[in-house]
């Protein structure tokens, strides 16, 4: 029997140690994060893709900081944009826009903490420090 109990605890040691770190399941405010990074480069490539409609051009801005109170307007602004109706990756970005806005509103209303309320700050997005090697 106990040969077995040590075999069982070996087993279970080498699953655990395989597993990734990020096996615990998502936080709201994780989740959040994710998605919002997630908008914010799928705009990005919008705006640079070749074969998108023009009227790209003219959507809003949509860098997302979630710790910014005024992501909730902006959120709101991109998904009631008039334009675009008839490009399909737009309306993706929009349903997208649209679910972080309900998750932002609803599901993580009270777990997370706006440090700023700065809409200027979503309007020229501050660019990621170079790292120097």
């Amino acid at each position: 029997k106990l040969p077995r109990m040590k075999m069982l605890l070996l087993l279970t040691a080498l699953l655990s140690a395989a597993l990734p770190a990020s096996a615990a399941p998502p936080t709201c405010y994780s989740r959040v994060l994710s998605l919002s990074k997630e908008i914010t480069e799928s705009f990005k490539q919008l705006q640079t893709s070749k074969t998108v409609d023009s009227c790209v051009e003219t959507l809003p801005r949509l860098y997302l900081d979630i710790h910014n109170y005024c992501v909730l307007a902006k959120l709101r602004d991109f998904v009631a944009y008039p334009g675009c109706d008839r490009v399909v990756e737009v309306d993706e970005l929009k349903e997208k826009a649209r679910s972080l806005y309900t998750i932002l509103i609803s599901y993580c209303r009270r777990d997370l903490v706006f440090l700023t309320d700065d809409c200027n700050a979503l309007e020229i997005p501050i660019s990621p420090p170079i790292e120097h090697s």
